[in-house]
């Protein structure tokens, strides 16, 4: 049975393919399982030859990854001023 004769259309899948994980987080598939080996994206589950990845992982991977004009460093632009 399919999945759109098994669940009404407004609840979102919980497990989803690789092909649909990368387009999730934006990204091409080839770039999804560079990000997957280097652990930036989660790993799949397995149902059993089956490989599928949860979408609340993908959200939590996500929200981790670094946010543009943030400095790895740890440089405070401000850090220099004495506020004393």
């Amino acid at each position: 049975m399919g999945r759109q004769v098994a669940l009404p259309p407004t609840l979102a899948p919980r497990l989803i393919s690789r092909e649909a994980a990368a387009a999730y987080v934006c990204l091409s598939p080839n770039k999804f399982d560079e990000l997957v080996k280097d652990g930036r994206m989660p790993r799949p589950r397995r149902i059993d030859a089956r490989k599928v990845w949860c979408v609340r992982e993908l959200d939590g991977a996500a929200d981790n990854l670094p946010i543009d004009g943030d400095d790895a460093t740890g440089d405070d632009t401000w850090g220099d001023i004495d506020a004393a």
